[in-house]
């Protein structure tokens, strides 16, 4: 049984999402995959400046998810993979929400709205990279279609990376 999609906005992140992503993102179950635990509101900060760096130049970025009351719920969008290991010269679909909304849909609607605008902004496919013990997000990449491509080791840790591409 296919269940409706909750309504979800995304917009450009401005300065003050990065206050809500660092308190939302402060939850240890929310990171679980993500290291464990927030990273400091700077460097929260920091990513929102880039991501609206990204939108200018790029049409695409990891914009802001709003519910339907405009809380912040977390982020959703795509950028350029940033690491030197694994899918180098790709561009990554993404996600992180906040452990109160899981479960709802949000994640999957908002990340089918991201590969519209993916698809408006000429992008030919997209990678997600997953922890190979995440299963939510795992499930995430089905519901989208996408096909998992190939399993990395990070540099900086023995966890495996799942790699999910899908064609547009």
């Amino acid at each position: 049984m296919n269940r409706a999609l909750p309504d979800v906005t995304l917009r450009v992140p401005t300065d003050e999402d990065a206050f809500a992503w660092h308190r939302i993102f402060a939850d240890p179950e929310v990171m679980e995959f993500h290291g464990g635990r927030a990273a400091e509101l700077s460097v929260y900060e920091e990513l929102t400046a880039r991501q609206r760096r990204h939108d200018a130049e790029l049409g695409f970025c990891l914009w802001t998810m709003l519910g339907s009351e405009g809380e912040v719920l977390g982020f959703t969008g795509a950028q350029p993979w940033p690491h030197a290991w694994g899918p180098t010269g790709q561009i990554e679909i993404g996600w992180r929400l906040g452990r109160a909304h899981w479960g709802k849909g949000y994640v999957t609607a908002a990340a089918r709205t991201t590969l519209e605008r993916l698809r408006a902004a000429g992008v030919c496919d997209v990678v997600a990279m997953v922890d190979s013990r995440n299963e939510r997000s795992i499930a995430v990449t089905r519901r989208l279609g996408m096909e998992f491509a190939q399993t990395h080791t990070s540099p900086a840790s023995p966890l495996l990376a799942h790699r999910f591409q899908l064609a547009l």
